[in-house]
C-alpha cells in the first residue's frame, strides 16, 4: 500500500510507501558529521603524499633535466648503471615471482578445499613471508649463497632476495581478485564441457587480469626499492655491467646509500635517484594498466 500525493502544475506525482518516516534532524547530522570526517580524514592522508612529491621534483628536477643523467655510467656523471642494474634485478625477480605467485594463489582457490595439508601449510607460509622484513629475506639468501655454497655476489642474487619479498604478495593479490570472479562464469563453461584448466585459463584469469596486474605492480613498487639486498647481496660499481651473473652490479637505491654518506654536497644527485626511481615505477605501473586493458575480456 502506498500514499500518493498530488501538486497541480508542479512535478508529476510522487508516491511515498505508507510508514514511511523521514531522517529525524539527528540522524541527518551524524551523516553530514561523517561525511566531513571521511573527508578530513582524505585530506590528511593526501597532505603527506603530495609533500613528498613536491619535493621530490622540487629537489631531484635539476640532475635528471641533463641527458647525461640518463645515458651515461655514474662514472662519468650519469646514472645509467644504476638504472639498468635496478631495472634488471627487478625484472628477474618478476619473470620468478609472478608466475609462482599466480600458480600459487590458483592453486589455493581453484583446486585446493583449503582443509589440506599441503593448503593450510602453504596458506600459512605465504601468510609469514608477508611480514619478513628485507633485511631478514638478504641475511638469508646469504647465508645459503655465500656461506653454504661459496658462490660469489651478483645481481642474481639480489633478484632471488627480492623473490622471497614478491611472492606473498603476488600471492595475495592474485587469490583476492581470483575469490570474486563469479562462479557462474565457472559453472557455465563446464557446463559446456570445458576442461577445468582450460577455464581457469580463458575464463577466470583474464576476468580477473586487471586486479591481478595492479597487485603485481604493487608487489615490483615495493622491491624496487629496497636498499637491504643491494647492500649485503651486490657490490657497488660506477661503471655499466648489463651481466647479472657476474661482478658487481649498481642500483638506485645503493647509489643513493653511497652517495648519501658522501655528504651534503651528493645530496642533489641522491634526490635526483630518488626522483628517477619514482618515474620508472610510474611508468612501468601505467604500462601495466595498459596492458591488462587490451588483454581484458570484451563485452
Amino acid at each position: 500500500m502506498s500514499v500518493t500525493t498530488e501538486n497541480p502544475g508542479a512535478d508529476p506525482v510522487k508516491t511515498r510507501p505508507a510508514g514511511f518516516i523521514p531522517l529525524s534532524p539527528r540522524r541527518k547530522i551524524g551523516n553530514s558529521a561523517a561525511g566531513v570526517l571521511v573527508t578530513l580524514a582524505l585530506l590528511i592522508a593526501l597532505v603527506p603524499l603530495f609533500w613528498l612529491v613536491i619535493t621530490l621534483v622540487v629537489r631531484g628536477i635539476e640532475p635528471i633535466l641533463d641527458p647525461d643523467w640518463w645515458f651515461r655510467a655514474e662514472r662519468y656523471g650519469g646514472a645509467a648503471n644504476a638504472i639498468v642494474g635496478t631495472l634488471i634485478q627487478t625484472a628477474l625477480a618478476a619473470v620468478i615471482s609472478v608466475p609462482l605467485g599466480i600458480f600459487v594463489a590458483i592453486y589455493l582457490v581453484e583446486y585446493s578445499n583449503r582443509k589440506s595439508l599441503l593448503a593450510r601449510t602453504t596458506t600459512f607460509m605465504v601468510d609469514i613471508l608477508s611480514g619478513v622484513p628485507s633485511i631478514v629475506a638478504a641475511l638469508f639468501v646469504y647465508a645459503v649463497w655465500r656461506t653454504t655454497l661459496g658462490l660469489p655476489r651478483s645481481g642474481f642474487v639480489v633478484a632471488i632476495a627480492l623473490v622471497l619479498l614478491m611472492v606473498p604478495l603476488v600471492v595475495r593479490a592474485t587469490e583476492e581478485m581470483l575469490k570474486i570472479v563469479p562462479q557462474d562464469l565457472r559453472e557455465a563453461s563446464y557446463a559446456l564441457g570445458i576442461p577445468k584448466w582450460k577455464t581457469i585459463a580463458r575464463i577466470v584469469l583474464p576476468t580477473a587480469m586487471s586486479g591481478i596486474i595492479t597487485g603485481v605492480m604493487l608487489a615490483i613498487a615495493r622491491v624496487m626499492g629496497e636498499s637491504a639486498p643491494v647492500l649485503i647481496l651486490v657490490g657497488a660499481t660506477r661503471a655499466m655491467n648489463w651481466n647479472p651473473f657476474d661482478g658487481n652490479q649498481e642500483s638506485l637505491p645503493l647509489m643513493m646509500v653511497q652517495q648519501y654518506n658522501n655528504g651534503p654536497s651528493a645530496f642533489d644527485t641522491v634526490w635526483g635517484a630518488a626522483l628517477t626511481l619514482v618515474i620508472l615505477v610510474a611508468i612501468i605501473y601505467f604500462g601495466a594498466k595498459v596492458v591488462s586493458k587490451v588483454f581484458a575480456p570484451k563485452g
